[in-house]
This record gives C-alpha cells, sequence and structure tokens, in this order.
C-alpha cells in the first residue's frame, strides 16, 4: 500500500480523501509532499486539503483519526496560507533506512528493516554515504524506464550510524537482560534532499550494503555516481526499511 490514491486497493490518499469527503458533504482532493511507494512508511507526511466545514484544527484530526484506519494517524492539523501545496511547496525532505544486521531479526523491527544477515562493515559504509553528498547526476540510482525532466539533485546531508543498543523497539532481547547476541544490530542510513528520484534511496542502500559485505571497495560509491548508469550501482533495497521522516518548507 502506498501514498497514492489507485483505481483498485486501498491507499493513505484514498482513505484520507474519503474522510474528507464525508466530513465536508462534497468531494475533496488532498495532495501528498510525496509519492511513497507500496510498503515504504511514513513518519512526516504532509498533506494539503480544501475544505469548507467549521471544524476547528483540533475537532477535523479527532474527527480524521477516528474515520482512518489505525495504522494511518493525522498527528496535526493546521491552518494553510492561500495557496499552500504540499507538493510544489516543499523545499526537501528526509528520508531514514533501516537495516536489521544480525542472525535474528527483532520481532518487532521486521516489518521496518531490512534483514542483512551477513556481518557488514561499517566504516566503509559511513564513507561512502558522506560521497552522496552535494550535487550530483543521481541516473545511476534511478529505478529502470522512469521519466524525470532532470536527474540532477541536491543532497544536504547523508550519513550511515549504528542505532542506539539501548532502543527498546530494535533490542529487546538486551533490554530484557537475555544478551540477544543474535539480534546483531541496527544500521540507520539518513539522507536529506531537495528531491529524490524514483528508488533512490533505496538503490542507495543496496549498494552501501554491497559495500559493507566487500562485494565492492569504499570509494565505489564516488565511481558510480560518475558512471550515470544504472547497471552499475548496487540492488534495490526491500520497501520495508524505508521510511519518510520529514518535509521541509519555506517559513
Amino acid at each position: 500500500m502506498g501514498w497514492q490514491r489507485q483505481a483498485e486497493g486501498a491507499s493513505i490518499q484514498g482513505w484520507l480523501e474519503d474522510a474528507l469527503t464525508r466530513i465536508d458533504g462534497r468531494p475533496v482532493i488532498v495532495t501528498g509532499a510525496g509519492r511513497t511507494d507500496a510498503g515504504v512508511h511514513a513518519l512526516g507526511q504532509v498533506a494539503s486539503a480544501v475544505i469548507a466545514h467549521a471544524l476547528d484544527t483540533a475537532g477535523l484530526r479527532r474527527a480524521l483519526n477516528a474515520m482512518l484506519p489505525r495504522d494511518v494517524r493525522v498527528l496535526e492539523v493546521e491552518e494553510a496560507p492561500e495557496g499552500f501545496h504540499a507538493r510544489y511547496g516543499a523545499r526537501g525532505k528526509t528520508y531514514r533506512y533501516y537495516i536489521a544486521n544480525g542472525e535474528v531479526v527483532s520481532p518487532f523491527a521486521w516489518r521496518y528493516a531490512w534483514h542483512v544477515v551477513q556481518p557488514l562493515a561499517v566504516e566503509p559504509m559511513i564513507a561512502a554515504a558522506r560521497a552522496v553528498e552535494g550535487r550530483h547526476d543521481f541516473s545511476a540510482f534511478q529505478a529502470a524506464g522512469s521519466a524525470t525532466a532532470t536527474t540532477i539533485r541536491t543532497m544536504v546531508a547523508s550519513e550511515l550510524r549504528v542505532a542506539e543498543d539501548a532502543d527498546l523497539f530494535w533490542h529487546p532481547a538486551r533490554i530484557a537482560g537475555c544478551g540477544g547476541a543474535g539480534v546483531g544490530r541496527v544500521l540507520i542510513y539518513e539522507v536529506t534532499g531537495e528531491g529524490f528520484l524514483r528508488h533512490m534511496v533505496r538503490t542507495i542502500v543496496g549498494t552501501l550494503v554491497e559495500i559493507g559485505a566487500g562485494r565492492r571497495e569504499a570509494d565505489a560509491m564516488a565511481a558510480v555516481l560518475a558512471s550515470r548508469d544504472r547497471r552499475a550501482a548496487g540492488p534495490t533495497a526491500p520497501a520495508c526499511g524505508l521510511c519518510l521522516v520529514r518535509v521541509a518548507f519555506d517559513p
């Protein structure tokens, strides 16, 4: 299930539009700041819509959450300036990708992380992630067959780190005092940019994992960027590990 309304099947946009249509008594169109593919999660999606109902923002939030499925929640409702558009007004996005690296993946985490059993060398991955920062042609990381006006994007931050062991969500065995040696660790890749191509973050992660597994050198990321060839990059990482965490707008 992704963001965009489909002719058949559920979508986040569809659920929001159906709920707002019931509240407003007329068809309502909802615009998201960005599309997420099926299986990709969002903590910080932003959407805009125009309604005529006199509900205040707190009341509208309560009404929406009463109608939406439990796995979709509206965290905040605000009145926007006239002409605000969630998609065209967005100036940047931050995505986070989770990799569960160990023999056993936490039952709390498997829906939200890519389980990689093979040990990964973190330091080369950290160095490779930094190579993504700056203004580049990201053709090599774009899904095959995608159509876009330009494949040049600016990434203002790109980093990989190891999640804290004290995080209950990722390491329940350790919190319970069971040791949990087989649980391994969780790697978090976070990238912020002005815009992204389809499957771009997931393909960067697939390339990072190949570097961490020793199938590529640490400096391979720069070479892949320069190639502008999708065949030069790593595989597309699974959608389940990706999460849109923040959308930035002008003040």
